[in-house]
């Protein structure tokens, strides 16, 4: 996909502009013909959806969603973190949604990593993170584990309405997880 601000992959020559410069020039460009939509916060869908932070999912695009529908929060894996929770008990809480969507996908990045990856950062800096890696192995398993996490947190107002989706980024197509028992 090309947009406007497409970056190659390789690093800018010296001397030349950095990527986040290109971005920042791009906003300029649609800061041109950006006009106010009026909206508040609060998502017009009352949902909130919980994915991959992936470069290859479009969620806006794969869900037929437009600006002001939906709360969006993504993370490495889409996974359930303490601050996933942060972030839905804020949007359930403050801003009204009731629903929540989560989207993992195939080919994650995660299903390769260990939780090695934190005893290396730890070896390299001298300091072990203080967050897990969440790597899996099964899509499935991550993504039931993720409703359960949601359904059981005792922040969150809304667990009534909690789905889990697996994103095939070969095909664009959701697949649905059933919860665990």
């Amino acid at each position: 996909m090309s947009t406007p601000a497409h970056i190659p992959s390789e690093p800018a020559p010296s001397g030349s502009r950095s990527v986040t410069d290109r971005l920042v020039e791009a906003n300029s460009r649609y800061a041109e013909s950006f006009h106010d939509p009026g909206m508040d916060a609060r998502p017009v869908l009352h949902v909130a959806v919980v994915a991959c932070m992936d470069a290859r999912l479009d969620l806006h695009a794969a869900l037929g969603l437009e600006l002001g529908d939906c709360h969006t929060i993504r993370n490495a894996g889409g996974v359930v973190t303490d601050d996933v929770i942060r972030s839905l008990t804020i949007s359930q809480r403050a801003l009204g949604t009731r629903s929540v969507m989560l989207v993992h996908h195939t080919n994650c990045g995660l299903e390769s990593l260990t939780e090695d990856f934190r005893h290396d950062l730890e070896d390299e800096v001298g300091q072990r993170p203080p967050w897990a890696v969440e790597a899996f192995r099964d899509v499935d398993q991550d993504v039931r584990q993720s409703m359960q996490r949601v359904r059981t947190s005792p922040f969150l107002l809304h667990t009534d309405d909690v789905r889990g989706f697996v994103f095939d980024v070969t095909t664009g197509l959701l697949r649905e997880i059933a919860p665990s028992n």
